[in-house]
C-alpha cells in the first residue's frame, strides 16, 4: 500500500456522526428507525420495571391485609368494589359475586362457587394483559432489528460497490468509507436487538410469576369461600 493512500485513508472520519452522514437516504432511514426502536424498547424496559415493582408491592400490602384475621366482609368494605390495585381487583370481583349470590332470605344460588371463580379468573385475565402489554413490541424488536439492519448493510454495500465502479478506484480510502457506513446499520440492530430479546424474556418470566402469584391467591380465596359455602 503506497503512502498516498495511507494518508488518504487517515484522514477519513470514521466516527458515527460522520458515518451516518455519509451514508445513503435509505441506510439514513434504517439507522434512524432502529434507534427510535431501541429508545421505545427502553422506555417499555423501564416502565415495566417499574410497574411490576409496584405490583409486587402492592401485593405483598394486601397479602399480610388479607390474612391478618380481619373479617372479610370489612375488607372488602375498605378497598371497595373499584379498588386500584390488582389483587384487590381479584379479590374485589370474588366478593361482588359472592354477595350476589345471596338471596334476600339469605341463602344461596345455586352454582355460586363456580361464579366466583369465574369473576376471579376474569379479573386475572385483565391483569395479566395488563402486565404483558407492550411486551410484544419488545419481541418483534428483538426479532427483527437484526434483520432491518442486515437490510441497510446490504444496501450500503452495494452502493458502494457502486461508488467503486464508477471511481474505478479500489484503493483503501474509496473501499473502507462505504463498507463502514454499510455495517454501523447491523452493529444498531444489534445495539436495539439484544437488550430487547434479554427484557422480553426477564419481562416475561417476571410476568409470569406476578400472575402465578394471582392465581394462587384467588385458589386460597376459592378455598375459603368453599368452606362458607358448604358450611
Amino acid at each position: 500500500m503506497d503512502t498516498d493512500t495511507l494518508a488518504a485513508a487517515q484522514e477519513i472520519d470514521f466516527s458515527m456522526l460522520a458515518l451516518f452522514a455519509r451514508a445513503t437516504l435509505t441506510v439514513k432511514v434504517v439507522m434512524i428507525m432502529l434507534i427510535v426502536m431501541s429508545f421505545w424498547s427502553w422506555a417499555i424496559i423501564v416502565q415495566k420495571h417499574i410497574a411490576f415493582k409496584l405490583a409486587r408491592r402492592e401485593a405483598s400490602i394486601f397479602d399480610r391485609a388479607f390474612w391478618s384475621g380481619e373479617p372479610l366482609d370489612e375488607l372488602f368494605d375498605k378497598t371497595g368494589s373499584q379498588p386500584d390495585g390488582a389483587s384487590e381487583k381479584i379479590f374485589a370481583a370474588g366478593m361482588m359475586e359472592w354477595r350476589r349470590s345471596h338471596r334476600q332470605d339469605g341463602k344461596l344460588i345455586a352454582g355460586a362457587q363456580s361464579r366466583i371463580d369465574r369473576s376471579m379468573d376474569v379479573a386475572i385475565t385483565k391483569e395479566a394483559e395488563t402486565l404483558n402489554s407492550r411486551l410484544s413490541f419488545l419481541a418483534t424488536v428483538g426479532a427483527t432489528a437484526p434483520f432491518i439492519g442486515l437490510f441497510g448493510t446490504v444496501w450500503g454495500i452495494m452502493h458502494a460497490f457502486q461508488q467503486i465502479a464508477i471511481s474505478q478506484n479500489t484503493n483503501l480510502a474509496t473501499v473502507a468509507p462505504g463498507i463502514a457506513e454499510a455495517l454501523l446499520a447491523t452493529g444498531i440492530g444489534l445495539v436495539a436487538a439484544i437488550p430487547a430479546v434479554i427484557f422480553y424474556n426477564k419481562l416475561t418470566a417476571d410476568s409470569d410469576r406476578i400472575v402465578g402469584g394471582y392465581e394462587a391467591f384467588a385458589d386460597e380465596f376459592s378455598t375459603i369461600l368453599s368452606r362458607q359455602l358448604d358450611a
